[in-house]
């Protein structure tokens, strides 16, 4: 069963900006770093899931452009199957899917999209943020984004 992800906006840069700020801080300075932030800020959860599923599908989703393999298909269900386990946490427990989502999103960065230009995780994260930066920037300062 696929992953499907809803046509939507991009973050806006504010809410890339929060869930970056969680995710490095979690990243450099672990649990204690970030207590309370989930429960101070509702909305983490959804932004978490998001960044989520921006960051792991786009590695694990079959390309349409490559000459689809066995393994391909494979790396597909997984990326489904991680995301859907994810969206159900957050819809059932948004509080305590927060760290639970940053964690599997540091763990996906390290573990399979690691960036030989940066050598250290933070900064392949930041790199990531200053990318979707970029994009919710171009989406949300376009004419009709306020439509």
């Amino acid at each position: 069963m696929p992953y499907l992800i809803p046509p939507r906006t991009p973050l806006t840069p504010k809410q890339v900006e929060r869930g970056f700020d969680y995710l490095l801080a979690l990243q450099m300075g672990g649990g204690a770093a970030v207590t309370g932030r989930a429960e101070a800020d509702p909305e983490l959860a959804f932004v978490m899931l998001r960044l989520a599923e921006d960051i792991v599908w786009p590695a694990t989703a079959v390309d349409g452009e490559a000459d689809p393999c066995a393994d391909s298909f494979a790396l597909d269900e997984v990326g489904c199957v991680l995301l859907s386990a994810l969206r159900d946490w957050a819809r059932g427990s948004p509080t305590t899917a927060v760290p639970g989502i940053a964690r599997t999103i540091i763990r996906f960065t390290v573990n399979v999209i690691p960036d030989p230009d940066h050598a250290d995780t933070a900064d392949t994260l930041e790199a990531m943020r200053d990318e979707r930066l970029v994009l919710a920037h171009a989406v949300h300062s376009a004419p009709d984004a306020h439509r």
